[in-house]
């Protein structure tokens, strides 16, 4: 594999994925999207793989979510093709047939929230965060109230999606949205230790665990793609997400300067 935007390693039978764009806080964008896509469909395919870590470099986040860039010029058309790279990353996660730690280094916004929910299990320290603030800058949320609602219900799910706030890793550690907290330097070497644990157990009854919990969910989350998809049509088609994205460009600007 050709890598620019990620790091793919391996250490026994566990592999590393390590999303590498700190300066941005490894926020993601198609490209990089598509590396992770190669990754994790390279970690399926090699049989001495059998289990995932999927990490961020640096001590601030694991990732921020979309990178704004990307997103600001987008219309309904974009809005649309968008979210079909949407499902066919959150599908590749949701298929994985080995076990998937989410080793929380940081912050987890946004879609990066949604996919480390999509991990197995999560490791994070005291100083993470996670939370779904798209409100925040006009993007309307669809996937990300789907997947919460299935771990905490719909109130807890409409309170953070309308709120728009990041919760501090006790809170998801007391909610069970994050497994293990551990002090910072111990994240990855707790990870390491769970995924060599997972790593160890059958294979088979492994795999066909994890594809009949992708079975429980797969008709809701066909139906929160296709409504994802009316919905972001009508959200970019308004001019909304541009703007606001445009005035937090400013406001950026304007702090650095």
């Amino acid at each position: 594999m050709q890598l620019q935007y990620i790091k793919y390693e391996t250490s026994g039978p566990v592999a590393v994925l390590t999303l590498n764009r700190p300066e941005c806080l490894n926020a993601w964008h198609t490209a990089m999207r598509q590396e992770i896509l190669e990754a994790i469909a390279a970690s399926a395919a090699d049989e001495s793989v059998r289990a995932l870590i999927m990490t961020g470099a640096g001590d601030r986040a694991f990732s921020a979510g979309q990178d704004l860039n990307e997103a600001h010029d987008f219309d309904a058309d974009r809005a649309e093709s968008w979210i079909g790279e949407w499902e066919t990353y959150y599908d590749a996660l949701r298929s994985f047939p080995k076990p998937l730690v989410m080793a929380l280094n940081g912050t987890a916004a946004g879609s990066a929230f949604q996919v480390a929910l999509l991990g197995d299990i999560r490791v994070a320290h005291p100083d993470v965060k996670m939370g779904q603030p798209e409100i925040n800058s006009g993007i309307a949320s669809v996937t990300g109230p789907w997947i919460m609602r299935e771990m905490l219900g719909l109130s807890r799910t409409v309170e953070l999606t309308l709120t728009g706030r990041m919760m501090e890793a006790a809170e998801c550690e007391r909610i069970g949205l994050v497994h293990y907290l551990v002090p910072r330097d111990q994240v990855m070497a707790k990870s390491l230790e769970l995924a060599r644990e997972l790593a160890a157990k059958p294979p088979i009854a492994m795999r066909l665990d994890k594809a009949r919990l992708r079975e429980v969910t797969e008709a809701d989350f066909r139906e929160t793609i296709q409504a994802a998809i009316r919905i972001h049509r009508e959200c970019y088609g308004s001019g909304e997400p541009a703007a606001m994205m445009e005035k937090f460009f400013q406001e950026r600007a304007q702090r650095r300067g």
